[in-house]
């Protein structure tokens, strides 16, 4: 994990400037980008193991950036936003960021989320070698592939929603409460957000029931959690 490649993006170049040298600090292998544009080129040239994103950029913006970057790359992404509108944090979360981190902020909480989203993306990764697929119904969660799919069709997700799958389709029929799953996929460095876990299970369905063209397969147990099955609930 110390090795791992990070890309940041942000057009504050002194703030630019203290994450590169935070990240390099810590082990990272930090490449940054003052665009959007530039942005892009760099994950062509050698796409990074994670991805730092500030909200506002000139050119490209930060939430264009993220759901061009989706449509081909899943690894994560860490969205900045000087932003305090929810709204803001929700729409990142749609197009694809897996987290998000409001500015401006302690330089602790950014090493402990970045260490966060590599390990959970590493542990998943890890998860492929013990067992290759879950069987949900129509619905095969393959691990090698680290996605989704039905009737040879991909869901294309993104790999937040890889691991939130993963953790439902691992515990077919159980019910898991919020809380259980928002540590069990983000962890305990960050602090439980209701809202975010649902865009991400909103995100999942759509791929899954307009995508693959699937019946409902997340359910959802009012005031407690969500739990998936092959038939009604």
């Amino acid at each position: 994990m110390s090795h791992s490649r990070i890309l940041v993006v942000d057009d504050d170049r002194f703030l630019l400037g203290n994450i590169d040298r935070l990240l390099s600090q810590q082990g990272f292998v930090v490449r940054t980008a003052t665009s959007g544009d530039e942005g892009l080129r760099a994950v062509v040239d050698e796409e990074p193991d994670m991805m730092i994103l500030d909200l506002g950029l000139p050119g490209i913006d930060g939430l264009s950036l993220c759901r061009r970057i989706r449509a081909k790359w899943r690894f994560p992404i860490l969205m900045l936003t000087a932003r305090t509108d929810a709204m803001d944090k929700v729409i990142g979360l749609e197009v694809g960021a897996d987290d998000y981190l409001t500015k401006p902020f302690e330089p602790s909480e950014l090493v402990a989320r970045v260490r966060a989203q590599l390990r959970r993306s590493s542990e998943y990764q890890g998860t492929a070698q013990e067992r290759t697929t879950v069987q949900i119904g129509p619905l095969t969660i393959d691990f090698a592939a680290r996605d989704a799919l039905a009737n040879g069709t991909n869901a294309g997700l993104t790999t937040k929603e890889f691991e939130l799958l993963s953790m439902l389709a691992q515990n077919a029929g159980r019910v898991l409460s919020r809380e259980e799953l928002f540590e069990r996929v983000w962890g305990f460095e960050i602090e439980f957000s209701s809202n975010s876990l649902e865009v991400f299970v909103y995100r999942i369905r759509q791929k899954l029931e307009q995508g693959l063209g699937l019946p409902k397969l997340i359910h959802t147990v009012r005031g407690y959690g969500y739990k998936i099955t092959s038939h009604e609930p």
